[in-house]
């Protein structure tokens, strides 16, 4: 039986990971210590999701281990020899990492090192799929000639109809905090890929989303934005007159593609991971889409300053991972991935 090391398993990608590449017959370790709590209190808490993981998954096996921990993700990758190894584990905040900046580099980037160095050592013929993020690329796309339409910011240079490519460049741009440790991150995985002859990836998210994320305001647009409607508490927009757009995937689809990558691995490559522009929108249309679900209307102010290094418009262009491989698409429109998080909070909030 072939073995799946996830980390950050009690995560939204992480346990959709799991449970996906279970149902596939793997064998799954996941690595968690609920850090979620630590950067964002209890509402960022994320053992139900590791309860649900151990009471779904068949001899799962969790490890309650840090990825700081270089000694004891060594022993850990020594004794289990992973098939391929899925790396979600993260601080995946920018407000936070400018509180924590510490904290932030050393899960983000020292975190991943750790990983690399251990696979290096002990599996290096097994895939290496690291969830990086679009932040890679700061606050540069914001540079690109926009347009206002009604209810959106959308590009105005038709050389990005279809959205960012991973071509894009990450240099002269402020990435927050957060985005400068995931890039170290995203750089590192690359390098043990084409310097060690390592089969990685990384892949730079926009907006994952879907009905196990534990959305909070500082990490989780989608799956925050559904439970504050839920509850009637007051929504917070940051500038840009709320048409910022982002693309959002839902994780499932996440899962499919790493599988896809894992069944047929290449050496250090990069893939701009999210919706493309049939599932972006703005924060005003995913206002609506919610209300359409819950029945409830929004309530929110607006905050004319924006969040520092915030894109105003992105979405991925999904040319490159169709080319490479065709089999995987995005299966789960916006409108059905907010839908089920409604569902999803509606049940959470009612137990």
């Amino acid at each position: 039986m072939k073995k799946l090391l996830v980390t950050g398993s009690s995560g939204l990608i992480g346990s959709e990971v799991c449970i996906y590449f279970a149902n596939q017959g793997w064998q799954i370790h996941g690595v968690d210590n609920n850090q979620r709590a630590v950067f964002f209190g209890t509402q960022g808490d994320t053992r139900w999701n590791q309860q649900r993981l151990q009471s779904q998954i068949k001899d799962f096996v969790h490890h309650e281990l840090d990825i700081r921990d270089r000694q004891g993700i060594l022993k850990l990758i020594e004794n289990v020899r992973p098939d391929a190894i899925v790396h979600t584990a993260a601080q995946p905040s920018h407000d936070r990492a400018a509180a924590i900046p510490f904290d932030d580099f050393d899960t983000n980037a020292v975190g991943t090192l750790n990983l690399l160095e251990a696979a290096r050592q002990f599996c290096p013929e097994s895939a290496f799929v690291h969830m990086s993020t679009n932040k890679v690329y700061g606050d540069r796309p914001n540079t690109i000639a926009l347009k206002e339409l009604d209810t959106r910011w959308d590009y105005d240079d038709p050389e990005y109809a279809e959205g960012i490519p991973e071509t894009y460049s990450i240099d002269q741009s402020k990435h927050s905090l957060f985005g400068a440790s995931k890039v170290a991150a995203d750089i590192m995985v690359q390098e043990y890929g084409r310097y060690f002859n390592i089969p990685t990836c990384c892949l730079r998210g926009g907006c994952l989303t879907g009905p196990n994320h534990s959305g909070v305001e500082l990490h989780g647009f989608l799956s925050y934005l559904v439970k504050c409607n839920l509850e009637g508490k007051e929504y917070k927009i940051f500038g840009y007159k709320g048409k910022q757009v982002r693309d959002n995937i839902h994780s499932l689809d996440v899962a499919k593609f790493i599988e896809s990558f894992i069944n047929a691995p290449r050496i250090a490559e990069v893939y701009n991971l999210g919706g493309g522009k049939a599932n972006s929108c703005s924060i005003l249309e995913a206002f609506k889409l919610a209300e359409k679900y819950s029945g409830k209307a929004m309530q929110y102010i607006y905050l004319d300053e924006n969040r520092i290094g915030d894109h105003i418009c992105y979405y991925s262009d999904l040319r490159k991972m169709r080319s490479h491989y065709p089999n995987w698409d995005i299966t789960i429109s916006l409108e059905e991935t907010i839908q089920q998080i409604v569902m999803s909070w509606q049940k959470r909030l009612l137990a």
